[in-house]
């Protein structure tokens, strides 16, 4: 099981089996303060931002984290446990207990170019929503219900555009992880993990807004979101990914040898 995916979970509505029919989750949200903290991750700051974590963005224990996500979004606490195991990294401080959001920050550690909605580290701020950036993104989604196909195009997309004018680009194979777990976040939160499908007026909400959309109608699942959840998801992201197509010739040479 590849758990660097699943931080990237921590970077969406009734029509979706398993999504609009459970609890509804805490209504208030407030934006950050001048004082307040925030990271790259957007799901992240979306739970500051509702007060599922400190609204602050500072001291995120092993045991908020686990609340927050159960609270907001129903994730298990296994899952949310091994989160906080591979987001406590970005704190440089030795056997740290917590980190903030803005650790999360930190260049190379866990935040990445190429990103969906931030600018890369090298024009400016690589955690502040870009909508420039956004816009790139969500012209790849062609309906009003996305599919793992249209999300791994934009992630494509911002890959190529940053490769080519970023000169300063890096993408490492471990960076790929946390770019399936981010691609396939909105699925898993707002979506219905069986068909890899999502609302796109969900998940535009989302990023733009950096809120819960609740006031649109979504509810967390009635189901827990466990890691095989995540690693199935993440799956159908990363083969929608590929630019290479089957030929006439590898489907019948696999006839052959069945």
């Amino acid at each position: 099981m590849k758990i660097s995916y699943l931080l990237a979970i921590l970077p969406l509505v009734s029509a979706y089996p398993g999504h609009g029919t459970g609890s509804t989750v805490s209504a208030h949200w407030k934006p950050a303060g001048s004082n307040d903290f925030r990271g790259p991750c957007p799901m992240m700051n979306t739970l500051a931002n509702h007060g599922f974590l400190p609204h602050d963005g500072k001291n995120i224990t092993r045991e908020t984290l686990v609340k927050g996500l159960h609270d907001a979004l129903n994730f298990n606490a296994s899952l949310s446990s091994l989160m906080f195991d591979m987001g406590v990294v970005a704190n440089p401080e030795t056997n740290a207990t917590y980190f903030t959001l803005d650790q999360l920050n930190r260049h190379n550690v866990l935040e990445h170019d190429a990103s969906l909605s931030r600018a890369d580290d090298f024009f400016g701020s690589n955690h502040i929503f870009n909508e420039t950036v956004f816009d790139e993104s969500r012209a790849y989604w062609t309906a009003e219900t996305l599919t793992p196909a249209m999300l791994a195009n934009s992630k494509i997309a911002r890959q190529i555009n940053s490769k080519a004018f970023n000169p300063q680009y890096k993408f490492t194979s471990k960076t790929e992880q946390f770019s399936l777990g981010e691609i396939a976040a909105p699925i898993i939160a707002f979506g219905n993990s069986t068909s890899g499908e999502v609302n796109r007026t969900l998940v535009e909400y989302f990023f733009m807004n950096e809120r819960l959309p609740i006031e649109l109608g979504w509810k967390k699942s009635e189901d827990g979101i466990a890691l095989d959840d995540i690693l199935r998801v993440t799956q159908m992201i990363s083969k929608a990914a590929s630019l290479i197509t089957p030929s006439a010739l590898s489907k019948n040479h696999v006839r052959m040898e069945l």
